[in-house]
């Protein structure tokens, strides 16, 4: 249908409402994400066709309200102000109608065709909530749709009643709230003022800008200085009439239009909807539990106790099943391209630098983070669970209270969960989830913890230290690994709170969305969407590190002519039919060894050793964290490089018998305090540069990016000393 219209429809909604659901019903897999411009709000759009049309579909950030306090709530009301769509979709959660229509409410006086979508209707009916659809639909002077999104119901239907919307030449208009006659007296005579100013009529609607004018709004203010002809005479007549409406009543006008709003949204429940009593719900007879002051920590700790142990079991941990013996794990398949097939294509290639840029840069670098891929899909599989049944809200509810005595705000969870406080994850969309919270300071103070979280980065380097020490306990040796990267994190917060960013703590206000079943569908899209970030990195960040790495680790080249002459004379046995096969390979090994430590990264690795040496970490390990600078991924293929050039893949980094774990479970040097030191000192130091690069941005201040690094490296260096010299007086270290 190439030459059928298109018109462009915006989603709005509050929180936990269903709308990402919707917009997935919608539009489905045919998604794209990115940043709106100018502001690091994730931006997602996506397009579906219908029998006459293609509709653009935007889903605006969750906001309860468009009042501009926040930076979701900005984006919202100027991509509608200023891009126009042709439509907006308000999602509103049925079984919470009347404080959603309060956003229902601000869309309305905007004068944008508009369209309620009545989501989550099984479980108002659940909760004895009966919604007259017709009588609502009269009562906003807009359609109303049943939709459930998370069942892929009112798809259809939504679908037609805006293809009709769009051929009706006239569309309808929401029903803007009245005011009482002294607030609208003063709506008007600034309305009326404000539509004399072509320059401003043409773009925003007069009523809605007299509104945001009485409220005090600044961003209001800042449009009518920068886009009006007039603005002096405007903002006069603005003030003099809040001035007026203050000395009459008491109050500003914010608090009256709010009160307004409330009262009308009431009026239209009252007048559309019937409550019946069904009892207790069965959310609230969950939450009794799962929220209650003490089980509720304990609840919590079990669901990330079972998604650690089933990542494993789904992704690597098939071999107990005795008719699945033989066959390849997810990971094993994986290792088996990287470790076997990609080596045997190069295998003809003649020996020289190109030769070991792609085995030892490329396929070691990139496949040491491919070999994970299953691992950290089957985490945001299981994240997504969580997400989508709505036990991740319960879980900032019952952490909150622990927050707070530690200096953060409530809603601080949700960064730090979307980090890795539960599964995988990653700290740049933490750092961007910050900007939920109001106050600067708790911004700040979040962005510089989130870091911490153990993200799915640092996954593969758990992964192998776990498989060659503690192969017994790996679902535990997680759930305790997540545990403590909570308590470094609450104790870092609770130093910046009290010496670096001081300031009181802002009130912690979410809504508790009803329990539902997760749907396979929304699991899948949230899983295979965030794999699929995990893949984009590796195939150009992580990709140009391992390169750049491998130069490091390969020049400048060394004299070989002592291990030459060594081979030389050992040919000369092999000729005189003596098996020498076990030196030769002894002889390869010892040069790869010397020629590592007399490349650029050896050196710099031997400099930081006696620092270093202190935490237990020896020239290699320096090396590997070099890399992990830029991206926590690279630690592992680099380490097994610097342990040996080419023996080095993907499967090793998992499999409890391969190379690499092997090396490290034979090297006398290394033992379990060891690499538990270097598991701390992994889990805290300096974000990689994508995340610093996002605190820069977010904080407005490189300074603060810097300080990331320097006082997060600073921590993990001394807790991995502690561990390191107090396990060795403990007698651990033997």
């Amino acid at each position: 249908m190439p030459d059928s219209p298109c018109y462009t429809v915006a989603v709005a909604g509050n929180p936990n409402a269903g709308k990402t659901t919707l917009f997935n019903m919608l539009t489905g897999s045919n998604q794209t994400v990115g940043n709106y411009p100018g502001v690091t709000v994730e931006k997602k759009t996506g397009s579906v066709r219908t029998d006459h049309c293609r509709l653009d579909i935007v889903d605006l950030p969750g906001t309860y309200s468009l009042t501009a306090y926040s930076q979701e709530e900005v984006v919202a009301r100027n991509f509608i102000i200023d891009d126009h769509p042709d439509a907006v979709v308000n999602v509103v959660d049925a079984s919470n109608l009347e404080r959603n229509l309060y956003l229902t409410l601000q869309l309305a006086e905007m004068g944008v065709p508009l369209v309620v979508a009545l989501n989550m209707h099984d479980i108002a009916k659940q909760r004895g909530i009966d919604i007259d659809v017709r009588a609502l639909s009269q009562l906003l002077g807009v359609p109303v749709v049943i939709t459930v999104g998370h069942r892929n119901q009112g798809r259809r239907e939504l679908l037609d009643v805006l293809e009709r919307l769009f051929t009706n030449p006239a569309p309808v208009r929401a029903l803007s709230p009245v005011y009482g006659p002294e607030l609208e007296s003063s709506i008007q005579e600034l309305a009326s003022l404000l539509q004399t100013d072509t320059s401003l009529a043409e773009k925003i609607p007069p009523r809605w800008l007299a509104v945001k004018l009485l409220e005090r709004d600044d961003r209001a203010r800042n449009r009518v200085l920068n886009q009006a002809a007039a603005p002096t005479e405007i903002l006069a007549l603005a003030e003099r009439l809040t001035n007026q409406i203050e000395r009459r009543h008491g109050e500003e006008p914010a608090v009256l239009v709010a009160e307004h709003r409330y009262g009308h949204a009431a009026g239209v429940v009252r007048d559309g909807v019937t409550f019946h009593d069904h009892g207790r719900s069965l959310t609230d007879a969950i939450d009794t539990i799962v929220c209650h002051r003490g089980l509720g920590f304990v609840f919590v700790a079990l669901v990330v106790f079972v998604t650690f142990k089933l990542t494993f079991l789904l992704a690597d941990g098939w071999s107990w099943v005795p008719w699945i013996d033989g066959w390849r794990t997810p990971v094993g398949v994986c290792a088996w391209v990287f470790d076997e097939w990609l080596p045997m294509l190069l295998a003809g290639m003649g020996d020289g630098p190109l030769k070991s840029m792609l085995l030892d840069g490329v396929v070691a670098g990139v496949g040491g983070v491919m070999g994970f891929v299953p691992l950290i899909f089957v985490m945001f599989l299981m994240l997504g669970v969580i997400e989508d049944s709505g036990y991740v809200a319960r879980i900032a509810f019952v952490l909150d209270r622990v927050l707070r005595a530690f200096g953060l705000q409530g809603k601080s969870i949700l960064a730090m969960i979307v980090s890795g406080g539960i599964a995988g994850g990653c700290a740049v969309p933490g750092v961007l989830a910050t900007r939920t919270l109001r106050e600067e300071k708790d911004r700040l103070i979040t962005m510089l913890v989130v870091p911490f979280m153990n993200c799915g980065a640092k996954m593969p380097v758990f992964a192998v230290l776990i498989a060659a020490f503690f192969s017994r306990y790996k679902g535990e040796m997680l759930w305790l690994l997540a545990l403590l990267s909570w308590v470094f994190a609450l104790f870092a917060a609770l130093i910046l709170r009290r010496f670096v960013i001081r300031g009181e703590q802002t009130p912690f206000v979410m809504e508790l969305p009803p329990y539902h079943l997760p749907t396979v569908r929304n699991v899948l899209l949230i899983s295979l969407e965030r794999s699929w970030m995990y893949l984009k990195k590796a195939g150009t960040v992580i990709l140009a590190v391992s390169v750049v790495l491998w130069a490091l680790l390969f020049f400048p080249r060394q004299d070989t002519s002592a291990f030459d002459s060594r081979r030389a004379e050992l040919s000369e046995q092999a000729t005189a039919g003596t098996d020498v096969t076990t030196a030769l390979a002894t002889i390869d090994h010892e040069e790869r060894r010397s020629q590592i430590e007399y490349s650029f990264a050896g050196r710099f690795g031997r400099g930081l050793e006696p620092v270093s040496e202190w935490a237990g970490m020896t020239w290699r390990e320096n090396i590997s964290l070099l890399g992990g600078f830029a991206a926590k991924e690279v630690i592992v293929s680099t380490m097994g490089m610097a342990y040996s050039l080419g023996e080095v893949s993907a499967e090793e980094e998992v499999g409890d018998d391969m190379p690499l774990v092997t090396a490290l479970r034979a090297d006398p040097t290394w033992n379990s305090l060891r690499a538990f030191a270097l598991i701390v000192f992994v889990m805290l130091y300096a974000p990689c540069l994508v995340t610093v690069a996002a605190i820069w941005r977010e904080s407005g201040s490189w300074r603060w990016a810097a300080f990331s690094v320097v006082y997060s490296t600073a921590i993990a260096f001394f807790m991995s000393v502690v561990v390191y010299r107090v396990g060795l007086l403990a007698g651990l270290g033997a």
